[in-house]
């Protein structure tokens, strides 16, 4: 399984539920709370070119937020990506 890293906030819905969604497929994950250092929301900002979390990495590619994960999921593209 590739090294998945997901970009969350405190309060944050869609990051709940990009969780849940990886929780549901058995994908382990690092999860990095771009609110408990300072410079973390900044940091993302400029590794993927937008400002709202969550930000998915699967590997070396960003999936995006959660409307894009679940997207991939509905397109049954999710699970070859998560046994790559």
């Amino acid at each position: 399984m590739p090294e998945i890293i997901i970009y969350t906030g405190r309060l944050c819905p869609y990051c709940t539920m990009a969780k849940r969604l990886l929780d549901r497929k058995g994908a382990t994950y690092t999860e990095i709370d771009v609110d408990s250092a300072p410079g973390l929301r900044q940091e993302l900002m400029e590794k993927s070119k937008r400002r709202t979390i969550p930000q998915i990495y699967i590997g070396d590619r960003h999936i995006g937020g959660f409307d894009d994960l679940q997207a991939l999921d509905m397109k049954k593209e999710l699970d070859p990506l998560l046994l790559a």
